[in-house]
């Protein structure tokens, strides 16, 4: 049954498109909405996945790590299978893959998405990363910056810093910091009318205006932490030329933008994008043409657009400063070079000592912090200012806690171990039953020789899923509960 689309909207497509363009429009929205997922390439390559996966898929032309998700999967759920819950792959629609792939970011750039949960733009750009450098990832809201904390450490990352702030209290402390933001901005959703009829229902005449107020007040305090030299990605998921070509010619005409040299850059063409058109906003800048819309009619994928920004010339940190960082942890086949570097805090912490001299962990402790028994492991950033009057939901790799002296390694650490970096681990095949049944919460049972007494990390070959304590051939699951299947 055809979607009930409000007149209104057809009418104002029709004078941007044209009668022909929105009539296939109008007919894209009647067919059902794309599916997609992304494979975490942190964890295994594009190549490795589809070596495991159960399902069909294609490949999505804007993003490299992108594939399409065929009616196959309708059967199978892939938020069901366990390589989801192994933190393989972000299941997310296919346009939405477009703003992060087309952000340039290098290992060892500081990064803000600004507008972040639920965390499919913050997983991909801290692919990019690859551990080094610093993510700021923030919300306004702290219940779905929840849902983003999950995400990220379902996906192993390890250097975010996740924050529930206004832009103008993130511009108070971060002013002229960010190498790269990205900004998906709040928008009226019309490009997700075929994804939720909800979207439909509650579109009006006035909403792409009410939202583009907002936009434009997120965009001036987003300039204000761009360094010189940085890059500024803004999307929506909306056909509105109020919130897309006239966003963008507002922050091009900003003061603080023109001192900056900010300037539209080229996003990489593929076939059915349609480039945004400086007729559509007043005053519009010829260089609205190097912004990108993303039609239903025109591509496997919901509505979106984007535009890239580049601004004056860099001013770069010292070479010192900008030396490629260390990975969050490294192995040492010194037993006394691990244990000195634990001296310094293991007094205080026996149990957190204990459990990295086991594992054979070498930490650099001058970047561990404990607040209220919460030990955690702060992002190798060599200026990250102070986050003091903030309201900050983690800060960088969540380690454990710390109970009575007893320390209990977290959920969020295991995600960041394999087998080569943790030396007792119960490896299982995908086809293993004890996969399921670690997942539903379950004791399991190992063979001599295939795990050791004491905290074991449980995988899927290389792939981890969390720890268990084994003891006598038996595993004490400690997954944690609100990640279990049924959960």
């Amino acid at each position: 049954m055809a979607k009930a689309v409000p007149k209104e909207f057809i009418a104002k497509m029709s004078g941007l498109l044209g009668e022909e363009e929105t009539a296939k429009l109008l007919e894209a929205l009647n067919h059902p909405m794309e599916h997609g997922l992304r494979v975490n390439t942190g964890r295994m390559s594009v190549e490795a996945f589809l070596a495991l996966s159960p399902w069909k898929v294609t490949s999505i032309p804007w993003c490299p790590s992108g594939l399409y998700l065929n009616e196959d999967a309708v059967a199978d759920p892939p938020s069901r299978h366990p390589l989801y819950y192994a933190g393989a792959y972000y299941l997310q629609e296919p346009s939405a893959m477009l703003p992060a792939a087309a952000l340039p970011v290098r290992p060892g750039d500081r990064v803000l998405d600004l507008c972040a949960a639920p965390g499919g733009k913050s997983t991909a750009l801290a692919e990019k990363l690859k551990g080094e450098g610093v993510l700021v990832c923030n919300d306004i809201s702290a219940s779905r910056a929840k849902a983003l904390i999950k995400n990220l450490e379902l996906f192993g990352v390890s250097n975010a810093v996740v924050t529930a702030e206004t832009p103008e209290h993130l511009a108070g402390v971060f002013e002229h910091y960010f190498d790269r933001i990205l900004i998906d901005a709040p928008c009226s959703g019309e490009g997700m009318f075929r994804k939720s009829s909800a979207m439909i229902s509650d579109w009006s005449e006035e909403k792409p205006m009410e939202y583009a107020a907002i936009q434009r007040e997120i965009l001036p305090h987003a300039i204000r932490m761009l360094r010189p030299g940085g890059m500024l990605l803004y999307s929506t998921c909306t056909y509105s030329p109020e919130e897309d070509e006239g966003s963008v010619q507002f922050l091009l005409e900003h003061p603080e933008a023109k001192e900056m040299g900010l300037r539209l850059a080229e996003i990489p063409y593929c076939p059915g994008f349609l480039p945004g058109d400086p007729k559509w906003t007043e005053g519009g800048s010829d260089d609205l043409v190097k912004t990108v819309h993303m039609l239903p009619s025109r591509v496997r994928g919901e509505g979106h657009f984007a535009a890239l920004f580049t601004s004056g010339e860099a001013k770069e940190p010292s070479p010192e400063s900008r030396e490629p960082s260390p990975s969050v942890y490294r192995l040492s086949s010194d037993p006394k070079k691990v244990a000195g570097n634990l001296r310094s805090f293991e007094k205080k912490y026996p149990d957190f000592a204990d459990f990295c001299r086991s594992a054979n962990i070498l930490w650099d402790s001058s970047r561990l912090s404990e607040q209220s028994g919460y030990l955690s492991y702060l992002p190798d950033a060599y200026d990250l200012p102070g986050l003091k009057g903030l309201r900050v939901m983690r800060r960088g790799l969540f380690l454990g806690e710390i109970r009575k002296n007893r320390y209990e390694p977290s959920q969020a650490l295991a995600m960041t171990l394999s087998p080569d970096s943790f030396g007792n681990c119960l490896k299982l095949s995908l086809t293993d039953e004890r996969v399921l049944r670690y997942l539903r919460g379950e004791t399991l049972e190992y063979e001599p020789g295939e795990a050791r007494d004491g905290w074991v990390l449980i995988t899927i070959g290389e792939l981890p899923l969390g720890f268990g304590k084994a003891k006598d051939g038996r595993i004490k699951n400690k997954y944690l509960p609100g990640w279990r299947i049924g959960a």
